[in-house]
């Protein structure tokens, strides 16, 4: 029915959405000094609040100073102030929404020439063809690697329920870490971590474990999760039904459904599965399936741009619709839908036949468009992929410099 997408949505942990409408998390790539969230993001989170959305998820935070899966990514560890993440919750939260911070680990979907460390399940690099150069070769990770990977995770949460936020979200979608661990494609491993899907999810359902006895109960924790990795012999849709009913009984709020990874970018509009071909709500015949044995109530994001759409959504079971390039572009885009508009603006399609460059390309028009929202300007869609990406590769250069000396003198003083 039309009047649900605004009705309000009760989770398991006693928090209420305001309405059914979430900003998607997006990687902002917008981290300052010290990789810490600074005015830029403020800003950006005062427009999107002020925009009419129930829930605010933030871009990858990650739980680990040496994995980022580039250098200007914000990181939340036990040694990071709170302050700065205090007045980034109390930016999201000024219009009434919900403000959670997606936390993540990148595992091996780090840059090439990144500081640090390159960790998967196994030592399986990314297959990008020609491309594949550009990200690290990972190690496969050790038993006290994992366990003290768990911990971090549980670390972030808490100190984000410090700061103010209203929840986290578990990154285990988009061939991130979590995710490789899901996968039998980037999980070679024979131990307790490898083989059957039980133990594939072990350590999400850790994760989660470690997350939800280190916060309050009435913090909500929610879970992004692929509905399929649109690969060949790689995580699909009944793995996807598997692993929501092993989370339901670990406190878990909201299962995010989305798809695809870097090797397979379906999550930018460039499906490889003929279920995601529509131009909007790619996952949505995938999702619908899902929600019909979902013990959890699920969130679909993936190219929503129209009420119409989202109104689709939530007949298809769905409880909450994601949006992140629609909002990125149309800030105020649910206030619109509320009073019978539409968006009057799109991103420029990229349709360049490198699939790969492609994603790339369509993601650095998104930051393109949030690096302008923060400058205080308004989004200009039309800017060209290959500008965007020249401009976000001069920011990159610039936030690789600031990220090596801050490592360096982060290693010095512990």
């Amino acid at each position: 029915m039309a009047s649900e997408l605004f009705s309000p949505l009760p989770l398991r942990s006693g928090k209420v959405l305001a309405n059914r409408i979430a900003k998607a998390a997006i990687e902002e790539s917008m981290a300052g000094d010290g990789q810490l969230p600074d005015q830029r993001l403020m800003l950006l989170y005062r427009r999107w609040a002020a925009g009419g959305t129930g829930l605010l998820i933030t871009g990858n935070v990650m739980v680990h100073a040496e994995a980022l899966t580039g250098p200007a990514g914000v990181v939340l560890d036990q040694a990071a102030p709170l302050k700065p993440f205090a007045e980034w919750a109390d930016a999201g939260k000024s219009g009434g929404a919900a403000m959670w911070m997606q936390i993540n680990h990148p595992g091996r979907q780090v840059q090439a020439g990144m500081p640090g460390v390159v960790w998967g399940p196994s030592a399986v690099g990314l297959d990008l063809g020609r491309h594949s150069s550009r990200f690290g070769r990972p190690t496969a990770m050790t038993p006290e690697q994992i366990d003290a990977t768990v911990t971090r995770f549980a670390v972030t949460a808490r100190r984000a329920e410090e700061a103010g936020f209203d929840g986290v979200q578990i990154h285990a979608a988009h061939g991130y870490l979590l995710s490789q661990f899901l996968s039998p494609l980037a999980n070679k491993r024979t131990d307790a971590w490898g083989g059957p899907l039980e133990n594939r999810a072990r350590m999400l359902l850790d994760v989660v474990r470690a997350v939800r006895s280190a916060i309050a109960p009435s913090f909500a924790v929610a879970v992004k999760l692929n509905s399929a990795d649109f690969q060949r012999g790689g995580f699909d849709a009944d793995d996807a039904r598997r692993v929501i009913e092993m989370l339901e009984p670990l406190g878990v709020d909201l299962v995010e459904l989305s798809g695809g990874s870097y090797e397979s970018p379906a999550m930018t509009g460039r499906p490889a599965d003929a279920r995601t071909r529509a131009r909007e709500a790619y996952f949505l015949d995938l999702a619908g399936e899902l929600a019909r044995t979902s013990p959890l109530p699920l969130m679909l994001t993936g190219g929503i741009t129209r009420r119409e759409i989202a109104e689709r959504v939530l007949d298809s079971g769905v409880a909450v619709v994601g949006m992140g390039t629609a909002l990125a572009v149309t800030p105020d885009l649910p206030d619109r839908w509320r009073h019978g508009r539409e968006a009057d603006r799109r991103l420029r399609p990229v349709s360049w036949s490198d699939k790969a460059l492609a994603s790339v390309a369509s993601m650095a028009q998104v930051r393109h468009q949030m690096h302008r929202i923060a400058r205080g300007n308004h989004p200009k869609p039309g800017t060209g992929p290959a500008r965007a990406l020249l401009c976000e590769q001069r920011r990159d250069r610039r936030a690789l410099r600031r990220y090596r000396t801050w490592l360096r003198d982060s290693a010095a003083r512990s």
